[in-house]
């Protein structure tokens, strides 16, 4: 998977303009995405975004092991995330970081789930995967089925929720939108893992960011699908801005 290439100068700019367009959903539909948890965050937690490119979102990689750092961020949804988290809770000394990888499945985070996400004891974790284990799969790069999806994401899950008992564990909602490289072979399958997904959040306790149900309804009030994401899979500004502010109102912080 290549990341959608965005300038970074362009998502300062531009930001506005998305947080406009996210407007567009009805009242009724963001408070049905509002936060249902007493999550309460304290000086120095950490916050950490797992997950594959549309996470990662071209983070350089040399700087990931510096905290907030703009360039370790991406230029994505986390980016925009821990920017408003860090202004809203600034006497806090948060640490926000990126681990999402291009390209990765289930299994790819499972090997390096240790370091890149347990050792980094995270006070709240974001995972976002899902689309690449169906992706290249139809590319003929991997073979693993719905099943298997869901027995990877549990264990993942259940060995989070023994090392760390006290994360709060965020699942987000694989999503796809019907355009670009997204085909119609990918369904009724693709709608399958995401309901799967769903179950192991609901299984595991933690908290769920439908960001399927939120690009439909984005949609379905008057735009197209690829204004929120060209290819179907990586989101343009405006997407992330929206996967940033519906992040925020579900997470709660």
């Amino acid at each position: 998977m290549k990341p959608n290439q965005i300038n970074r100068r362009q998502l300062l700019q531009t930001s506005a303009i998305a947080a406009g367009a996210a407007a567009t959903l009805s009242s009724t539909s963001r408070s049905s995405m509002a936060a249902s948890s007493n999550l309460k965050i304290k000086e120095g937690d950490v916050v950490l975004f797992q997950g594959d490119s549309i996470t990662d979102a071209r983070r350089d990689r040399r700087t990931e092991a510096q905290a907030n750092h703009p360039g370790g961020l991406g230029n994505g949804y986390p980016f925009l995330v821990a920017g408003g988290v860090l202004q809203d809770h600034a006497k806090l000394g948060l640490k926000v970081y990126n681990r999402g990888i291009s390209g990765h499945k289930v299994p790819d985070l499972q090997k390096r789930w240790q370091k890149d996400t347990l050792d980094l004891k995270p006070a709240v974790l974001s995972i976002l995967v899902g689309v690449n284990d169906i992706w290249h799969k139809f590319a003929g790069r991997y073979d693993g089925t719905v099943e298997d999806y869901g027995t990877g994401f549990t264990a993942l899950l259940e060995q989070t929720k023994e090392a760390l008992p006290e994360t709060t564990i965020v699942v987000c909602e694989p999503f796809a939108l019907r355009c670009g490289a997204v085909k119609d072979e990918w369904f009724p399958e693709f709608d399958q893992r995401r309901a799967v997904a769903k179950e192991v959040a609901k299984a595991a306790g933690t908290l769920w960011v439908p960001f399927q149900t939120m690009f439909d309804e984005a949609i379905a009030a008057g735009t197209t699908p690829n204004y929120w994401a060209g290819d179907g899979v990586h989101p343009s500004l405006a997407g992330h801005a929206l996967m940033a502010k519906t992040w925020r109102e579900v997470v709660g912080i």
